[in-house]
């Protein structure tokens, strides 16, 4: 159930305690009956976690647990409006303590009604405490010693690159299905004739939690399909799919912004057909229930833009009948268990974490391999349980309690639908994290969510408990325990676990669970129950709206939802004038993201007790000005509200607001007050401006609790006097900040006249200079800043205080002719990214060595990607091989400058560097002894000439480099990847190189000799190469032309008829005549 007793009641003893501290119960006369609550929960308490677990398995239980919970949640109401009644009417002394005395004189009437219904709530709790003793329990101390009582702030280290978690990775079935379904996905063979306007389809079938994601993730990220497509496209489609939104997140995947298609499905379509045109695309439809997620929503823009160009379609589904009616490829790739050894192998890397566990773990694989026989070797289960036995001791004990659990034949035997593994793990849970756990299977599937979105519904909810200072990061830490525990999975495409999805299996457990007071549904077909009592039940809804309107949304049927707390919308949606949700007084949360939402404005103040608001992308205008009676709001998120354009003058007033969200809004002032938001966590979007002689910075300097800081406008600042006000160094809890000015130079500093700058360059550098980040601060952006020299905290000497720094970004740094030379000495530095530096032209031994006179060892000690973007004038880079630096460097990009020759120092001590890409860097000619690169690429450099020396390169990617003649020193090169759509001839250096696979892209005359074989000198260059794909455009259709080829054993395939050599002009053949040669050479 989605409101775990223990943890609501945790929270209302919260809320009793946070009345004592500030004397409400005392103003209000009710004293004892305050008393007596906190009593009565004490005592139920006892009963709770028992009543939680056993209301799953004993229908004798459960009755009880619903009069409880609606106890509850009628106390937490009730409590609000003690708080709400004192907030607004109780009159506060020098100490800020609210006087009794005045308010009981002048509220007689509020302060008899409140502790009348305190009364009431207490003779229903003693009624209900009446029956705890129809049924034995356990105690709770004894179920929190088995437990954890606090959630684990270790880190989770998951690979964030390259889309696949590889911990998830086991076998050699899961290698062969890849090669198999590869090599389908990949051959020239049409499985289908292109007049029936059909495109290949394979499918990947299987029960649930089997491994069918893992397997389509592995082939999506293989190097060959990498190659090969030149649009690759993964959509995870639910059960109840929206197709609006995976047209969205289609086109999105495309590469293109579909915000400007509208919203209408027509509109989408042909936004998705122009994103495509031309393409050879490969679509990843995981988790496919209903061909109709094909068949009506995807397959006509597919077909109309990418027919004949080979694109391919991967489904996963747990049906036949789904993979039948989409008419895909026979016969179908079955995923089946693990075997046991494979299982165990699984369930080893969930579990060690370091290699002293290793032989620990491996003395208690007996009583491993029976948990495995439990979870009947489906990997899902195993990961979970692997995640369960990471927070435990590796101990035979903890072991053996986990095996010999009573859940997992009580689960199993009075529900057969249900995980038993997935009970385990959560029964596991400390009741905070299994609110929290329960929270995050509602969320709708195809809402894209961050982290600081579901952190701050957790709080608004009360799943948070501990100090209020610390909220976001004690809910941090359980959301990075749910990752460990392997309940939800980072996406690969988003740093720092910021984006997480769950797997279906887990989300179905975890919405059986909370199945008696949440709807999760799509919004035509919300059933919403007649009768009062059932109604009442239901607290949480989350909705996906399917369509491109919400015009057959019936508004009317959330009148009866008169105990919502929670809503939650995906998908396009649109209130009208008098559609209401005013029935829905009790809200606490109210997500509903890129909607048609002007009319929802002036009905907002009614919802007094409302604390999560996030109206991110909608059209609205305004917000209320008696917002202001909004008194528990604790997170408003009006992002991207592109029609706003002015905040209410008396925000400064909601003192609870912890999350303030504004970037991508029309708002250019902040009014004054807004000081008065002093348990502000994160700000994003803060406008600096001048009044007369006010600057909005000054508000700043009373927000000391802030964790996230984004200030925009700093050009608008006319005195360093006003940065200093805003007092950023002694932020002591602050971890992120970004200070963006508007230089509006472009890449071309010498684009604005001299005499028109100076004034203005002083003053932004003077700004720059009082805005002294604190020592706790992990990421630092700057963007748009103008000065000639840096920010002077960023001196060698005055960065050193930055120890805990991580990420460095600096953008549009027009006239600054430096790095941050300070940099090098930061010890937790591990990526800098530097992009439009234009005045910039030399980088010498101070980047890397400050003071030249004293030796530092090992600059950039912690250095693991570094980028530099756009330094258009840059042409010398000194590092001499005697300075050591950047020794655990792994990514190197390189793009848009004018560099001579890399310097020697990076390939001698860079010898952890796997990633090395260089773009448009038109005067190199040289790139060697670069001893441990994995992956080259380097696109448009036109004087490059010669690549050598990189013993460990195993994928190089080269594109549109006209002058290379030199390939040599790369024993280990797997796949050499050529694009030039004006070579007419194979460079001679592909004959001393031995990739095992060569992709060409190239001109139609050069891909014509290829076809010829041997009555062509082209040929020869690449015969010896075990497989070939080559490949033409012709106009604007892309690799509409190709050969194929393998040579062991011998396959030769092709679409072009190259019988007359002389003309060069290929010609389509049929289906039947296509080039197919079995025939050694």
């Amino acid at each position: 159930m989605a409101a775990v007793l223990d943890a609501l009641a945790s929270y209302i003893q919260s809320m009793l305690m946070e009345m004592v501290n500030e004397k409400v119960h005392m103003l209000l006369g009710v004293s004892g009956e305050i008393e007596k609550l906190d009593v009565n929960l004490g005592y139920l308490k006892n009963f709770l976690a028992d009543a939680d677990r056993r209301n799953i398995t004993d229908s004798t239980v459960q009755a009880w647990v619903r009069k409880l919970r609606g106890a509850m949640y009628d106390a937490t109401d009730i409590l609000d409006l003690c708080q709400l009644k004192a907030m607004e009417e109780g009159p506060r002394g020098e100490a800020g303590c609210l006087n009794p005395l005045l308010f009981c004189m002048r509220n007689p009437f509020h302060a008899h009604n409140i502790g009348s219904r305190i009364k009431k709530l207490n003779q229903r709790l003693d009624d209900i405490k009446a029956g705890s003793a129809s049924f034995e329990s356990i105690d709770l101390n004894h179920y929190e010693d088995r437990g954890r009582n606090e959630v684990s702030s270790s880190p989770c280290t998951v690979e964030t690159t390259g889309g696949l978690d590889e911990s998830g990775l086991v076998g050699e079935k899961i290698e062969e299905h890849t090669r198999n379904i590869v090599e389908e996905l990949t051959n020239g063979e049409q499985a289908h004739s292109s007049e029936y306007n059909e495109i290949m389809i394979s499918a990947i079938v299987g029960v649930g939690g089997i491994g069918k994601t893992t397997l389509a993730k592995k082939i999506f990220n293989n190097d060959i399909i990498q190659q090969q497509f030149t649009k690759k496209i993964w959509l995870s489609v639910n059960k109840s799919y929206n197709g609006t939104e995976i047209l969205k997140r289609a086109i999105a995947e495309a590469g293109e912004e579909y915000l400007k298609a509208g919203n209408s499905k027509a509109t989408l379509e042909q936004t998705l057909i122009e994103a495509l045109n031309g393409h050879k695309t490969l679509l990843v439809m995981d988790d496919v229930w209903d061909y109709r997620a094909w068949q009506d929503v995807l397959k006509t823009p597919l077909v109309k833009a990418t027919l004949d160009h080979g694109s391919r379609v991967l489904i996963t589904t747990r049906h036949n009948d789904v993979a039948r009616a989409m008419f895909a490829k026979n016969p179908y790739h079955n995923v089946v268990k693990l075997e046991t050894e494979e299982a165990w192998s699984l369930l080893k890397k969930q579990v060690v974490q370091n290699s002293n566990d290793a032989d620990q773990v491996e003395m208690l694989k007996d009583i491993g391999m029976k948990i495995i026989e439990k979870c009947d070797c489906l990997p899902l289960a195993v990961k979970v349980m692997g995640g369960l036995l990471r927070q435990k001791n590796i101990t035979q004990r903890d072991w053996e309690y986990v095996l010999h659990n009573s859940m997992w034949s009580s689960v199993s035997q009075n529900h057969t639908d249900l995980n038993s593994a997935m009970y385990l793990s959560y029964e596991d849970l400390h009741p905070c994290l299994k609110s929290c756990f329960l929270h995050y299977s509602l969320l709708p599937k195809s809402k894209l969510l961050y982290i600081n979105d579901i952190v701050g519904m957790w709080i608004s909810e009360g799943f948070i408990h501990g100090s209020l200072d610390n909220f976001e990061e004690i809910g941090k830490e359980y959301y990075n325990e749910l990752v460990m525990r392997n309940l939800i999975e980072p996406n690969a495409r988003y740093n720092d676990k910021v984006v997480c999805n769950m797997h279906d299996v887990v989300r179905s457990f975890g919405q059986h669970m909370a199945r008696d007071e949440a709807i999760i549904t799509r919004s035509s077909e919300i059933k919403i129950p007649g009768n009062k009592s059932q109604s009442d039940m239901f607290i949480r809804l989350s909705l996906e709206n399917e369509g491109s309107e919400s015009d057959e949304f019936d508004w009317s049927s959330l009148q009866k939802l008169k105990s919502l707390r929670t809503l939650i919308f995906a998908g396009h949606t649109k209130i009208k004038h008098g559609n209401s949700l005013l029935s829905c007084s009790r809200l606490r949360t109210l997500h509903v993201d890129d909607a048609d939402i002007d009319e929802l404005a002036e009905s907002l103040e009614q919802f007094k007790h409302l604390r999560y608001l996030s109206i991110r992308g909608t059209n609205i205008s305004r917000l209320p000005d008696n917002i202001v009676n909004m008194k528990f709001l604790q997170c408003i998120n009006i992002s991207d509200c592109k029609s706003l354009v002015k905040l209410p003058d008396g925000i400064g007033t909601l003192h609870k607001l912890r999350f303030l969200g504004l970037n991508g809004t029309s708002i250019n002032s902040m009014p004054r007050g807004f000081r008065g938001l002093t348990m502000l966590r994160k700000l994003y979007g803060f406008r600096a401006h001048m009044d007369q002689d006010w600057c909005s910075l000054e508000e700043l300097g009373h927000l000391s609790k802030l964790i996230d800081l984004e200030i925009n406008g700093l050009e608008n600042v006319s005195s360093s006097r006003y940065a200093t006000k805003s007092r950023l160094a002694e932020k002591d809890h602050l971890s992120y900040l970004c200070l963006k000015g508007t230089n509006g130079h472009g890449d071309n500093a010498q684009s604005v006249k001299e005499e028109d700058i100076p004034e203005k360059q002083r003053r932004h550098i003077e700004v720059f200079d009082e805005l002294f980040p604190p020592s706790r601060l992990e990421n630092l952006t700057i963007e748009g800043y103008f000065g000639q020299r840096l920010p002077r905290w960023m001196t060698p000497i005055a960065v050193l205080p930055l120890r805990s720094l991580r990420i460095l970004t600096m953008v549009d740094l027009p006239f600054c002719t430096e790095l941050p030379i300070g940099s090098c000495q930061l010890p937790s530095l591990e990526l800098l990214h530097i992009v439009r530096a234009p005045a910039i032209n030399r980088v010498g031994l101070e980047f890397l060595r400050p003071n030249h006179h004293c030796e530092v060892q090992g600059s950039f000690p912690r250095l693991r990607r570094l980028h530099f973007n756009k330094l258009i004038r840059w042409e010398e880079w000194e590092w001499e091989e005697q300075v050591k630096a950047m020794s655990f460097l792994e990514e190197l990009t390189l793009e848009w400058c004018q560099l001579r020759c890399l310097p020697p120092g990076l390939a001698f001590h860079a010898r952890a560097l796997k990633k090395l890409c260089i773009y448009d860097v038109k005067h190199l000619s040289t790139l060697e002894n670069f001893t441990s690169v994995v992956h080259l690429n380097v696109f448009r450099n036109t004087d490059l000439e010669r690549i050598r020396n990189l013993p460990k390169l195993r994928n190089l990617v080269i594109i549109e480099c006209p002058n290379m003649k030199v390939l040599e020193g790369m024993p280990e090169l797997k796949i050499l990847n050529l694009e030039d759509h004006d070579m007419e001839t194979i460079p001679g250096y592909v004959q001393n190189i031995k990739p095992m696979s060569l992709v060409l892209d190239c001109s139609l005359l050069l891909l014509t000799s290829i076809a010829a074989q041997n009555s062509s000198l082209e040929w020869s260059k690449l015969r010896h190469i075990q497989q070939v794909k080559a490949y033409a455009n012709d106009g604007g259709v892309q690799r509409k032309w190709y050969v194929l080829y393998t040579r062991d054993p011998f396959r030769f395939e092709t679409n072009i008829n190259s019988s007359d050599n002389t003309k060069k002009v290929p010609c389509l053949l049929s289906s039947d005549s296509r080039i197919a040669s079995s025939s050694a050479l």
